[in-house]
């Protein structure tokens, strides 16, 4: 099974989308297809045996929308097309470009001038801006030659009565000045509508052409084939609303892009590489695995790699998050995107192109915007009723008021169009997709991978966490938490003596000694001996010291009665106690355990006032357990679990009703992981294809779980609050339309202005997220690159 996201530009309206959706599902092999208006895309998942890329990026041709194919990061595309493939969604409205690139692989390049036909009145491969300023200019247009409609109209006389110029009849210069105001502005509605009839769907350009053409027709009727009042104000007029208030939602829809067209640009354009040794400057795409690539200081890093020659300093936070620069020597793996800072040196391509680990989280990025939630399906399936719902009250409308109430022609056409106007479905069907795209771009920024909106809902039902102990509520590493010494020996006395002596060990224990020693002088020790399963010995000047368990210095005779109450003490709490001799006398106890995460602490606070229980699953035995839980304060402890019963716990806490997410960093936590409810992959660094999870977090800081709740609720809650106020609009803005509140009613130029005012209502609603202080959650447009954790925690 493959997955392919691929550009499906000129999208019109969430109709669009379900059509080309259902068009896409009925390719065979195709298993799944999911299409984002908001984006301007389509993730299908395929059976590479039975079709290929080619043939879906000719089924989304084939039913009238342009695509060029995949898209993909910067460094995966080739560079020469670039200029004509970068940031194309030539949509009216469907311009939720992602920023980055096609694939413009020469399989399909024939086909662009046939591509090109279908641009709605956009030049191919224009930029979002390119295309926010064409719409604009649609808007302008249609503006400047409505306004001498509007005046010369029976509705401008109360602006005085003006003389048409050259003395032309009135109804054929309002003929002439209204065919400009329409003519150009609506094209891509027209075009939009006649993709909708061919894919069997109606949806709002439908509704947007009935409206306009109907009132312009009926006045090319009444101006020259039969006597009658014109009302081309009507129709210029309602379409200056429409498409001021389509800008405005395209606007708003480009900023839901933002943190995927952020991660698409993150890789350099160029590469140095070694090519028949000598330093040549590439594209990187056309960088290849195996090279040798070449890295300066402040150079960024075209592909990932492991280094062969030089050190340096490299800061990955734009993809790990973590803020300090991670010193590199050779060996060590270099990931794509991140920036060398200070030194010099080789690597050796390993990943490249769409391998990367770049690639592969644009990739999650990608799928997870284009995914549904369940409202969201729902939500569809009512946009499309809504639309024929509009259609047949429309004429319903002009039936009961023109044929049974008897009102004139005028009156019950004028109230025909305001229906068809005002109940296009854009705010119900904006609703779910601006919420996830949002939700999903501000957890990229801040290092939080929701794989589906599936994900994003269901972690806002979670009544308990799991927490895996090791790697995700402690370091996972050895350190010192307590030392005790002998009467009449300071600390430093007693840990200058232990380091003189762990010097010259590579055991864990012995690194966790140096550590909290740090840059204290030591004691010179000489002689040194390892004794295994004991510890070790060495010699300071003429005296012996040992480190090591009681077992050691019981067989060196050294007395132990003074410290044994401290030494019970702390292995009861579950720590690994390291005893300390100098010239046969015991000078102090060093106990070691694994530290818990700075962070820990907070996170369960932080979990716990919201309502969500934490739970913490280990292999330690109970003593060890219970002080680390109570250390931090955890609800429920879950001790001696061997890697295989994982799993089987996660099932116990659901089967007591619990709604359970699993917080992993190992192999061994797959299956609980995927028992889960929501499973937690933390602190999978560039490793985001863990398939056993479903929110992936870059970096080995837990508060990422209450940022990761966090932004699922305030996501969950916008969805919410779009869907409440679309359908809130449609319910009160029917029977008004249709005249039911008679005699107030709506004129088409209003029920216009309040369509699109409530899609800008939900557009802007969505975008608000990204001002909405989380705890956990960097707020968009704070100092930092796309993919990094919060170094601040809000809340």
């Amino acid at each position: 099974m493959k997955t392919s996201t691929v550009e499906v530009g000129e999208l019109v309206s969430t109709l669009s989308a379900v059509g080309v959706q259902r068009q896409l599902s009925t390719l065979p092999g195709v298993h799944h297809a999911e299409v984002n208006y908001v984006a301007g895309s389509a993730t299908v998942h395929y059976d590479e045996a039975r079709t290929t890329l080619e043939a879906i990026r000719q089924r989304v041709v084939d039913c009238g929308y342009h695509c060029r194919g995949e898209l993909l990061p910067a460094h995966v595309c080739d560079p020469v097309d670039h200029k004509t493939t970068g940031d194309s969604h030539a949509d009216h409205a469907g311009h939720g470009s992602h920023g980055g690139h096609v694939d413009s692989s020469a399989d399909h390049k024939t086909h662009d001038k046939a591509d090109m036909m279908h641009d709605m009145g956009h030049a191919p491969g224009m930029s979002m801006q390119d295309m926010a300023s064409d719409m604009r200019n649609r808007f302008l247009v249609a503006l400047v030659f409505a306004v001498p409609v509007f005046l010369y109209s029976p509705m401008g006389k109360m602006f005085g009565d003006f003389p048409t110029p050259f003395g032309l009849d009135r109804k054929l210069f309002l003929f002439i000045v209204a065919t400009g105001a329409i003519a150009y502005p609506v094209w891509p509605f027209l075009v939009a509508a006649w993709r909708a009839a061919r894919n069997k769907v109606a949806n709002m350009a439908t509704l947007i052409v009935l409206s306009v053409g109907t009132g312009y027709v009926f006045s090319v009727g009444a101006t020259f084939f039969y006597e009658g009042e014109v009302f081309y104000e009507a129709s210029a007029v309602l379409l200056v609303f429409i498409l001021l208030g389509h800008w405005l939602e395209m606007r708003a829809r480009a900023g839901a892009s933002d943190a995927i067209r952020a991660l698409m640009d993150l890789a350099p354009p160029m590469a140095t590489v070694m090519r028949g040794g000598i330093e040549t400057k590439v594209p990187t795409a056309e960088v290849v695995a195996g090279e040798i690539v070449v890295i300066k200081p402040g150079d960024k890093i075209p592909v990932d790699g492991e280094i062969t020659e030089g050190s340096s300093q490299v800061d990955e936070s734009m993809l790990t998050g973590e803020s300090m620069p991670v010193k590199k020597v050779p060996g060590n793996p270099v990931i794509g995107a991140t920036i060398n800072k200070s030194g010099s040196f080789r690597y050796k391509a390993t990943k490249v192109g769409a391998d990367t680990a770049l690639a592969q989280i644009v990739k999650l990025v990608q799928e997870a915007q284009n995914s549904k939630a369940p409202g969201q399906l729902l939500a569809d399936q009512a946009s499309q009723w809504l639309v024929l719902a509009a259609i047949a009250a429309g004429l319903l409308t002009f039936g009961v008021w023109f044929w049974v109430i008897g009102q004139p022609l005028l009156f019950a056409l004028t109230l025909t169009i305001t229906v068809f106007v005002i109940a296009c479905p854009d705010a119900l069907g904006l609703a779910t997709p601006m919420a996830i795209m949002v939700g999903t771009g501000l957890g990229a920024m801040n290092g939080i991978l929701f794989k589906n909106a599936a994900a994003l809902e269901n972690a806002t039902k979670l009544t308990v966490i799991v927490f895996d102990k090791t790697g995700t509520l402690t370091l996972g590493q050895p350190e010192v938490v307590e030392v005790v010494t002998a009467p009449g020996v300071s600390e430093a006395q007693l840990l200058a003596a232990a380091a003189a002596v762990e010097k010259f060990s590579e055991h864990p224990l012995a690194q966790a000694v140096l550590k909290r020693a740090g840059s204290a002088p030591t004691d010179v020790a000489t002689g040194f001996s390892n004794i295994d399963g004991q510890g070790a010995r060495a010699n300071i000047g003429a005296d012996v010291v040992l480190l090591g368990n009681r077992k050691l210095l019981q067989s060196e005779n050294v007395n132990l009665d003074a410290l044994a109450a401290e030494a019970a003490r702390l292995e009861g709490g579950g720590r690994t106690v390291v005893h300390v001799a100098r010239a046969g006398k015991l000078i102090g106890l060093i106990a070691i355990a694994d530290a818990v995460r700075p962070t820990s602490k907070a996170t369960i606070a932080k979990l716990q006032e919201r309502g969500v229980k934490v739970a913490m699953l280990t292999g330690d035995n109970q003593a060890t357990a219970e002080r680390i839980g109570k250390e931090l304060g955890i609800d429920i402890v879950l001790a001696d679990v061997l890697p295989g019963q994982k799993a089987a716990k996660i099932k116990e806490l659901q089967d007591q009703g619990n709604k359970v997410g699993m917080v992993g960093d190992g192999i061994n936590d797959a299956p609980a992981l995927t028992q889960a409810d929501v499973g937690f992959a933390i602190g999978a660094g560039t490793d985001v294809a863990m398939e056993s999870a479903q929110v992936v977090l870059m970096k080995s800081d837990p508060y990422d779980i209450v940022g990761a709740i966090e932004l699922s609720r305030a996501t969950l809650r916008k969805m919410h609050q779009n869907l409440w106020w679309a359908v809130g609009y449609n319910v009160i803005a029917f029977p008004l339309a249709a005249g039911v509140f008679y005699p107030f009613t709506l004129s088409p130029e209003i029920a216009a202005l309040s369509m699109s005012g409530s899609s800008a209502v939900v557009a802007i609603n969505a975008l608000m997220l990204k001002r909405t202080k989380l705890a956990g959650i960097r707020q968009a447009g704070s100092h930092g690159a796309p993919v990094v954790a919060a170094q601040g925690r809000v809340g």
